[in-house]
């Protein structure tokens, strides 16, 4: 059965489909010899087809979770020889890669996989695919600056950190620390450090307990293992309601967490349904928003693009134990 390459590539575990246009684009795919373009396709059962010159296989799909320690680097290789998480990941039926990054001093959940397809689902802001942490700071958080961090925090040059939830805060007064978690859908470069570092308070630690369906739970501290069964249909089913998509219009085939009331950047539904103006945008592309939301009502802050009320309960132990009111210890 004839496939678009950059799916073939992409099931082959060569990167994301976005990733394999561009190896179209360049001119360094062939298919039984010759050259192709970008729209070709071909059969995976009966041509060949060649990256660089050297044949593409499809590799069995796999995906890992990984707790990631604090210290280790979040990519493939490093020209440094310093510590990778493909280290601590035995997986030898194919090449894998992780689903996005989390910084070298970030612990926490991480997938790998080899799967094209679900990467492009779990990381694009438009596919709505959450991802928690719980982060640990120096000093209390305000209300006002946990509203501020919730509408997006100014970090000067024009620049904006994208909207965010933030859970109920724990402040823990004798070690003066207060402990949240905050819900991203658009993660930015080490977002959640600078925005607190520019409300005056330093990230003692940032552990990702959650993205997409995906939750880290008891897996221990720098330890890897493969997804269930059960985990990998809840993932592959969260690609496929989501949408990914390879052209833009085609699907692939194949929250909360401390259980409060969330801090949003403006007023929301709780319901957590869609309206039939969001259901429109849906259907039509260009009436979507952009990073910025349309202009609030009077009186009224701007709902962060992207966030839904969530179902309550989700995570709350990840989130450090029962949430306590700000200031009581």
């Amino acid at each position: 059965m004839r496939e678009r390459l950059q799916k073939i590539l992409a099931a082959a575990g060569v990167g994301s489909r976005r990733h394999c246009e561009t190896l179209v684009r360049e001119g360094r795919v062939a298919v039984n010899g010759h050259v192709v373009e970008i729209g070709a396709s071909a059969d995976p059962q009966k041509d060949r087809i060649t990256l660089d010159g050297r044949p593409v296989h499809r590799e069995p799909l796999v995906y890992w979770i990984l707790h990631k320690p604090r210290g280790v680097l979040t990519t493939v290789r490093d020209p440094e020889a310093r510590r990778t998480v493909l280290d601590l990941v035995d997986e030898r039926r194919a090449r894998i890669f992780p689903v996005g990054r989390l910084d070298r001093d970030t612990e926490g959940l991480l997938l790998l996989t080899n799967d094209g397809e679900l990467m492009q689902a779990l990381l694009h802001p438009s596919r709505e695919s959450p991802r928690v942490y719980r982060v640990e700071i120096e000093g209390r958080l305000s209300p006002a600056e946990a509203r501020r961090l919730a509408s997006g925090v100014d970090l000067g040059g024009g620049e904006t950190t994208a909207a965010a939830e933030v859970g109920e805060v724990d402040y823990r007064g004798r070690a003066d620390v207060s402990v949240f978690a905050l819900t991203l859908i658009e993660g930015r470069k080490r977002q959640i450090r600078r925005s607190l570092e520019a409300l005056g308070h330093r990230v003692k630690r940032l552990i990702r307990t959650r993205m997409g369906p995906l939750t880290l739970g008891k897996l221990p501290y720098g330890q890897a293992r493969e997804l269930t069964s059960a985990e990998r249909r809840k993932v592959l089913e969260h690609a496929r309601r989501h949408g990914a998509r390879d052209d833009g219009s085609r699907p692939i085939r194949g929250g909360r967490d401390d259980g409060r009331r969330p801090i949003r950047g403006g007023a929301g539904s709780r319901s957590g349904g869609r309206s039939s103006r969001g259901r429109d945008r849906d259907r039509d592309p260009s009436a979507r928003a952009g990073p910025r939301s349309r202009a609030p009502r009077p009186g009224r802050e701007a709902r962060p693009p992207g966030l839904r009320a969530s179902r309550a309960g989700g995570d709350r132990r990840a989130a450090g134990g029962r949430s306590r009111a700000p200031g009581r210890r």
